[in-house]
């Protein structure tokens, strides 16, 4: 593309919530401010007020009734609605991807980045524990719907030109389903960089209540050993976690605000983590509020927590391993200082992130021109060189 400035689209799986996923996108649009976003469907209400200055750009499926309730169920026709958007224009993609985005149609001549926060778990390595957990007729169209699924996925990662995986853990696992190399660019954390204040003597969890988190190991170990735990967060699995919880387990629901729920990680003795995750935006965030983080040791967390230092993990997804590092942690602590727990967590800012893909952006630019270019390259004849 030479000295020109390319033009930039950014495409997101769906904009109904501002998760860990969101905030990287809002991250790219920083990077790259005049990029038109597209994405599934749009929840302008769901999502953070400045959003609505953006230019955000929905497929078809955005005028289906309830759409943006729906999404989720609507997998089957996702490949169709992000293979329908004209991406024509651009010569950057940066597609932010853990579910179909990245199987959007660009240019020859144009580069498609794609941000992988995962391979679809539930089409990959997932499936089997997502089937598990289904009602009895997803179970039934299950089978059928994801080999076709894998097909199409297979296929939409062989259009990408450069991934970048979200951690070494997700870059393993591109290599294995995509048979794809990536580079790795950790997604941007918000750093809490409040004042410290005296730790209470209370555990700490955040985040969706779904069966996936496994909020129910830190639940039941807590009520075992007696220990107070804030659960912060919504989700199916409420009612149950409910049930499954003593008198020491406190349930805040999802309705805080940021600031409220950084008030929690700064108080909080320590921060519970017990499942598995592909990078794991709140032990980053707990950990910026100088707060130690026990967590379940595999996944993203293997990269985020410096074991001993930062926090201490545990080897298997059992309240018993978990009671035993609870345990654990109060008799000998962490070596690290809040101080130093926080400074570990810039690692993960923000500021680094936008830093490290702009400059990842504009190498891969400069590659792609010169293999154009070798590609342009065309070996006269004989015939012709006679001339």
């Amino acid at each position: 593309m030479g000295n020109k400035k390319p033009k930039v689209a950014i495409v997101h799986d769906w904009l109904v919530g501002y998760a860990g996923g969101d905030r990287v996108v809002d991250c790219m649009h920083h990077v790259f401010p005049d990029a038109p976003i597209y994405t599934l469907v749009y929840d302008k209400d769901n999502m953070p007020a400045w959003f609505r200055d953006y230019d955000i750009r929905t497929t078809y499926i955005q005028k289906l009734p309830f759409a943006t309730k729906i999404y989720r169920s609507l997998l089957p026709w996702m490949p169709a609605a992000f293979e329908a958007l004209d991406l024509s224009e651009y010569d950057l993609v940066l597609s932010s991807c853990s579910s179909c985005s990245k199987g959007v149609i660009t240019r020859p001549d144009a580069v498609h980045i794609c941000y992988c926060h995962t391979p679809i778990r539930y089409v990959w390595d997932f499936y089997y524990t997502y089937r598990a957990n289904a009602n009895w007729l997803v179970r039934a169209v299950m089978p059928h719907q994801m080999y076709k699924l894998r097909q199409w996925d297979k296929c939409a990662a062989d259009r990408v030109d450069y991934f970048i995986a979200n951690s070494r853990y997700i870059a393993r696992r591109i290599k294995k389903y995509y048979r794809r190399d990536s580079d790795v660019i950790y997604p941007c954390v918000h750093i809490n960089e409040s004042s410290f204040v005296p730790k209470e003597d209370f555990y700490l969890t955040v985040g969706r209540l779904t069966w996936y988190k496994r909020v129910d190991l830190a639940v039941a170990a807590c009520t075992k050993l007696g220990r107070r735990l804030v659960v912060i967060g919504g989700g199916g699995e409420e009612a149950r976690l409910k049930a499954l919880a003593g008198p020491t387990v406190t349930f805040l629901g999802g309705g805080l605000t940021d600031e409220e729920v950084r008030g929690y990680y700064l108080r909080a003795r320590a921060f519970l983590f017990p499942g598995e995750e592909d990078f794991g935006i709140t032990p980053v965030e707990a950990q910026s509020a100088g707060t130690p983080v026990l967590a379940y040791g595999r996944g993203g967390a293997c990269e985020t927590v410096e074991d001993g230092r930062t926090g201490l993990l545990f080897d298997a997804q059992t309240v018993e391993s978990l009671t035993e590092c609870i345990r654990r942690f109060e008799a000998g602590g962490v070596s690290g200082t809040p101080e130093e727990i926080r400074a570990h967590s810039r690692r993960f800012s923000e500021q680094r992130f936008e830093e490290e893909l702009r400059a990842y952006c504009e190498r891969r630019l400069a590659d792609w021109d010169q293999e154009l270019h070798d590609c342009a390259h065309v070996v006269r004849s004989p015939l012709e060189e006679s001339k």
